[in-house]
């Protein structure tokens, strides 16, 4: 995807030192293997990227992009598959991604470079739209305000529960891009507040939220300008975050991006380009595996994966950082 172009050639130079006392690694959680998700059917011979779920599960919408042409995608489950995959009633007039569904299904708010006022020209970029829920359709979508809305480098939001958006912002004086938080209180969305998460010079990327903002999942270069991204996951402590846990080399090892939480909180939805390894020589019955599954995905392409999340949630160092009323990391954002 386009921003993520930017993201990369917005990275800041940030020392591993630096970073050793504000996020460690999750050695005490073993990491699940991640999986490849609907292979052939949303994981297909098209690159696709940050799928977010309706709340039953049963209905999944995702981007399909290729350079600077892309939609927001939908598909419904059918026995133990997929629908055909169709261009959402909402997009389609603009280059419209990052799809996020509240957690009830009411919402969904995406970026898009559409125009900010009606009849004008695309944006050089992207800012948050948000689209209702009405009956069995969509409604017309609204873009969020200025206040969220800053420069044209608005990206990857991610919705609470209570409505709160959760996004990435360039900021336009370093380049690098961090998260903030919108809360929506008496239907209007309140001034954002950038979120205090790991070293403050470092770039954050693509927020996953929990539904009650419990804990959130986002991608960082926290580890240093020439190494790429890693996931981390960081709880909920008193009014700020915990330190940020990385979440280990055998996720990291897919250069994982564009972060979403499934319906039941605690698998993680994820993108990459991941291609399996493949040995040689091979047998005639591997080279034909190995077409086979090269047609349904397996090309080089981004596609969706997806792991659990419970060796870090389960995990007695979560449960405590949860219940604390008292420490915090920062004083930029707040539990309310």
């Amino acid at each position: 995807m386009a921003h993520r172009s930017l993201t990369l050639l917005a990275s800041s130079l940030v020392a591993l030192e630096i970073f050793g006392a504000t996020a460690i690694h999750a050695a005490s959680a073993t990491s699940p293997s991640p999986e490849i998700f609907a292979p052939g059917a949303i994981s297909g011979p098209s690159g696709v990227d940050c799928l977010t779920f309706a709340p039953d599960g049963n209905t999944v919408y995702f981007d399909q992009q290729a350079r600077w042409n892309g939609f927001i995608m939908e598909a419904h489950r059918v026995g133990n598959g997929w629908s055909t995959p169709r261009i959402a009633s909402f997009s389609g007039q603009w280059q419209d991604h990052d799809p996020a569904m509240a957690p009830d299904g009411s919402f969904l708010v995406y970026t898009s470079n559409r125009a900010a006022v009606a009849g004008g020209p695309a944006l050089r970029g992207g800012q948050l739209w948000r689209v209702d829920r009405h009956g069995s359709g969509w409604g017309e979508p609204q873009r969020l305000p200025d206040a969220v809305n800053v420069g044209t480098s608005v990206y990857s939001p991610s919705v609470a529960a209570n409505g709160d958006v959760y996004y990435q912002r360039r900021d336009e004086a370093t380049h690098e891009f961090h998260l903030y938080r919108t809360a929506w209180r008496d239907g209007r969305y309140q001034a954002p507040q950038r979120l205090a998460l790991g070293d403050p010079a470092a770039h954050e990327l693509d927020p996953a939220v929990a539904p009650d903002q419990s804990f959130i999942v986002f991608d960082a270069n926290y580890a240093g300008k020439d190494k790429p991204d890693r996931l981390y996951i960081a709880f909920r402590d008193g009014a700020g975050w915990g330190t940020p846990i990385d979440l280990g080399d055998a996720v990291n090892r897919y250069e994982p991006w564009g972060s979403h939480l499934g319906p039941d909180a605690r698998t993680l939805y994820f993108t990459s380009n991941y291609t399996a390894k493949v040995s040689y020589p091979r047998t005639g019955a591997q080279a034909r595996a190995d077409l086979a599954r090269m047609r349904a995905w397996d090309n080089g392409n981004d596609h969706i994966w997806k792991m659990s999340l419970a060796p870090w949630l389960d995990a007695p160092r979560s449960r405590e950082a949860a219940a604390s009323p008292h420490h915090s990391t920062g004083t930029s954002h707040d539990a309310t």
